[in-house]
């Protein structure tokens, strides 16, 4: 908590639109790259932990049968929306706090 890689690309995408314009193509391409990698952070990837979470159960249950070895996977893969929003909040902070 909060998602370091929003507060990066939010950072990132305003200190652009900072320097350049915020009518700048270069601007729209940091803040489009920016929406991309906060829904990746998420949405994709938080899906990924939760099917990872019940992978692991279901692995468990094998392996207490003697069926499989009990290998679990990586359940912390993604962030929450709230995470998201509070490290977006962070960069576009930072950003103005140095470029503003």
């Amino acid at each position: 908590m909060p998602s370091s890689h929003s507060a990066f690309v939010c950072s990132l995408a305003t200190g652009v639109a900072l320097v350049e314009g915020w009518h700048s193509s270069i601007a729209a391409l940091a803040i489009c790259f920016a929406v991309v990698v906060m829904f990746d952070a998420a949405g994709v990837r938080y899906a990924a932990g939760q099917q990872a979470a019940v992978l692991n159960k279901i692995v468990e249950e094998y392996s207490q049968l003697g069926r499989i070895q009990n290998k679990r996977l990586k359940e912390l893969l993604g962030h929450t929306p709230f995470e998201v929003f509070v490290g977006a909040l962070l960069g576009i902070a930072f950003a103005f706090l140095f470029l503003g």
